[in-house]
């Protein structure tokens, strides 16, 4: 089983079944248990050891989770403190008025449905750190503004999972970008390549991933023209004539269950504050742990390279939580409404309100690590070092493997990790002109499988981040993103009968750009006598 064809079984099951029934942690409990059965099965032993072991690889990928090696795994640990934090920071910014008070200021100065999601994807691609960061906090400042414009929490969702993975995996200074240069410079060292720095490399790279230029201009045209395909019509239809933004019948991660007394004393700076005070904490620790790891006299993408994203983003998160609690505390003494009653409330209102992310994290990285032990993803990249197709369809080809790879893993970095290594050595052998745009073929292919698959961590932090349905948002994206990997995928077939990577990015963009005249619309029909459920609460 492992290493074989049957080993991307487990992962289809979990996601058609994901699809079929929109059920995730049954989807993702199948799938979990079909891979660690396929493990078991591997071992060839009897009915009852087979079970035994199967329940045993469950046991051990779940407490994989938390401890690893006999001490902490601190990054999943870190990655699960972050959100509850943030559910509390969002309590608590709630409670002190100032999400309705940054809502009814933002409706003064954000005056459509158009400028809302504009904002949106203006902030993410100006926050470029971490795409997990990214997601938690573009959601967190675009939310109040989309909801008042009446812009469904599926659209919100979508723009922000089509701007924090494309822009982090084109930005040197990030620790997405960190990374991939590091492994360029192992390829380019292994394969004594010398044209070129890892640093250049990376550079040019950057006009090459056509999926993230197609993916990011996709996402401005949909804004401003209101491309709603397939099941995103209902959603904005809902927001538009309803007001209701997302579909109250199904849980939504990130949203409060319970009433909170809000402050009459809310201003706009308790909601700016925090959100600063995240962010510049965030990016400060991730200076200051790639420093401490990298040593004295390290450039900056040394640090970034050695950044602790995880730590990085609990301290940070820590630091916002504190601001939250000092505008707590002030309106203590402005309003008879706050109390410290309300503070224990606001910690377990905001703790719970995270838990259904919490919950499919976890069942995704278990599923992750057991697809892993089945070397799902060694099996696929095998597929394309023992092809013997024209090297002209290598782009393509490896563009595509990686997107399957991603989108059966949930993971971009495990795609990438394992498809650039054969990627180069593939090119090396052949025809080394090819391996800037293979490269970044590989990269482009993680970013959108990572995009369309329902257990990836940052489709379901997005959901999170807009306070989406996790399979609202997977099903209301795909369509999307099938549209910028087309574009993209007729690209990186043109650079290789080519050579000229810039004919296939020009064509990539030109797709998309005639898509969007031909289907969109400039202007939207919205029931302006009813109030969103924001403007209500």
């Amino acid at each position: 089983m492992v290493n074989s064809i049957y080993s991307i079984l487990p992962p289809i099951f979990a996601i058609l079944m994901v699809i079929l029934t929109r059920r995730v942690l049954l989807s993702l409990g199948v799938g979990i248990f079909t891979s660690a059965l396929f493990l078991a099965i591997d071992a060839k032993e009897g009915f009852i050891s087979v079970l035994l072991n199967t329940l045993q690889n469950i046991w051990f990928s779940v407490k994989g989770i938390f401890v690893d090696e006999g001490a902490l795994n601190t990054w999943n640990i870190f990655i699960i403190l972050f959100l509850i934090m943030l559910g509390v920071i969002t309590a608590f910014i709630s409670i002190t008025g100032g999400s309705r008070a940054f809502g009814e200021w933002a409706i003064t100065k954000v005056k459509s449905r158009t400028g809302a999601q504009i904002v949106a994807a203006v902030m993410g691609t100006i926050i470029f750190i971490d795409d997990y960061f990214n997601a938690l906090a573009v959601g967190q400042i675009s939310r109040p503004i989309t909801d008042r414009q009446k812009v469904s929490r599926a659209k919100l969702a979508y723009i922000i999972d089509s701007t924090s993975a494309p822009i982090c995996v084109v930005s040197p200074v990030s620790s997405w970008g960190a990374v991939i240069i590091a492994l360029i410079a192992q390829i380019l060292v292994e394969h004594q390549i010398t044209g070129y720095s890892a640093f250049s490399a990376f550079i040019q790279m950057i006009p090459m991933n056509f999926y993230v230029w197609s993916s990011l201009l996709l996402v401005f045209f949909v804004a401003w023209r209101n491309i709603d395909l397939g099941p995103m019509k209902i959603h904005e239809s809902r927001a538009t004539q309803t007001g209701v933004v997302y579909d109250a019948s199904k849980s939504i991660p990130g949203e409060l269950k319970e009433e909170l007394p809000v402050s009459e004393k809310g201003r706009v700076s308790d909601l700016i504050w925090p959100i600063v005070m995240l962010m510049v904490g965030t990016v400060g620790f991730m200076i200051w742990t790639g420093y401490e790891a990298a040593g004295p006299g390290a450039s900056i993408l040394t640090i970034f390279e050695n950044t602790d994203v995880a730590k990085s983003l609990v301290l940070g998160g820590l630091v916002g939580l504190l601001t939250t609690i000092g505008t707590f505390i002030n309106h203590t003494f402005k309003s008879s409404q706050i109390t410290w009653k309300v503070f224990f409330k606001g910690v377990i209102a905001g703790a719970k309100s995270m838990l259904p992310a919490v919950y499919i994290l976890i069942f995704a990285w278990t599923i992750a690590s057991l697809i892993g032990q089945l070397q799902t993803g060694d099996y696929l990249a095998a597929l394309v070092a023992n092809s013997n197709l024209n090297l002209a369809w290598l782009p393509v080809i490896l563009f595509l493997v990686a997107g399957i790879m991603a989108f059966s893993t949930g993971t971009s970095w495990g795609s990438f990790g394992i498809l650039l290594p054969i990627a180069g050595s593939i090119i090396a052998s052949t025809d080394v002109e090819l391996l800037l745009p293979a490269l970044a073929a590989v990269l482009a292919g993680a970013v959108f499988g990572d995009h369309c698959s329902p257990i990836s961590d940052t489709t379901i932090l997005s959901a999170t981040g807009a306070g989406c349905n996790h399979m609202d948002h997977v099903i209301t994206q795909l369509p999307y993103a099938l549209i910028a990997a087309t574009a993209a995928s007729i690209g990186y077939i043109l650079v290789g009968f080519t050579g000229f990577y810039w004919v296939g990015l020009i064509v990539s963009l030109f797709i998309i750009t005639v898509f969007s005249l031909i289907f969109g619309s400039k202007s939207v029909p919205v029931n302006t006598n009813v109030k969103t459920v924001s403007q209500i609460e």
